[in-house]
């Protein structure tokens, strides 16, 4: 059976002009000379040292990153921890509730989740700034750790820890020296989705941020409600350009890998 028609090749690239051709654009238009983001007015890369130059856009690029770092460290160990105990401890007390609250941020609105948040921190008399948005991420974001985690914990042999137990090491030491490093790839794949939530975050901090800590999400669409600047297209440009080096990084690092152990075999 032919299998590519021209109906297919038109609707794959309807579709993927769809996704990409806005990306494309708003990279093209950050190099615009004019302040109007739909007038081309010849090549000029001024917007980006403009952006340079705007301490407010920097301080919430700097609030974001520390946010994000915070955020995934503190996920990543609640999330293991939490992720090892439903796995690992068996029925008890209480396990229903305590997966109920581990699991409930994936399905919960974000609206939801941030309003909830700021209740709690004004009746607690907690001042939101860095401190609140630190915790508001980390409660969504650890539910995703978990599941990452404990998908691993699933499949591990257990008979490891037991061979390290008669071994004579401590429960504590053969979790660190054996079961960590069989599963650091999926703790590590938890951290740094984690790390993507929390700088991707718009709705939890807008509720739980306050004076002092406007993360970069909250600035952009501040100032996207005013209307689109080039500076704006400058900043998204560079995300953009980020996140591509990091997939063809992390491309080629397993491409590298898969040939080493083809060469190993």
């Amino acid at each position: 059976m032919k299998r590519f028609t021209w109906f297919n090749a038109t609707a794959l690239t309807f579709g993927f002009a769809f996704l990409y051709l806005p990306i494309l654009l708003l990279v093209i238009y950050s190099f615009n000379e004019s302040k109007l983001v739909t007038v081309w007015a010849g090549f000029s890369t001024k917007w980006y040292g403009s952006l340079l130059q705007n301490s407010s856009m920097l301080d919430a690029a700097w609030v974001t990153l520390r946010v994000a770092l915070l955020t995934a460290t503190l996920a990543t160990i609640l999330g293991t921890m939490a992720a090892y105990v439903l796995v690992r401890m068996g029925r008890f007390r209480g396990r229903t509730a305590f997966s109920g609250m581990v699991y409930a941020p994936l399905v919960m609105p974000e609206v939801i989740t941030g309003l909830s948040l700021l209740l709690l921190f004004i009746a607690l008399g907690i001042p939101r700034g860095l401190f609140t948005v630190v915790l508001a991420h980390t409660t969504f974001a650890m539910c995703y750790v978990a599941v990452v985690v404990s998908s691993r914990l699933v499949s591990f042999d257990k008979s490891l820890e037991e061979a390290a137990l008669d071994l004579g090491c401590s429960p504590l030491d053969a979790f660190l020296s054996v079961t960590l490093p069989i599963i650091a790839p999926s703790v590590i794949a938890g951290w740094l989705l984690a790390f993507t939530l929390s700088l991707d975050d718009l709705v939890i901090a807008s509720f739980t941020t306050g004076p002092g800590a406007t993360t970069l999400p909250i600035k952009i669409y501040s100032a996207v409600r005013l209307g689109v600047s080039p500076e704006i297209n400058a900043l998204s440009t560079i995300l953009i350009a980020i996140v591509a080096i990091g997939v063809i990084t992390a491309s080629l690092i397993q491409k590298r890998m898969a040939v080493r152990d083809g060469t190993a075999n």
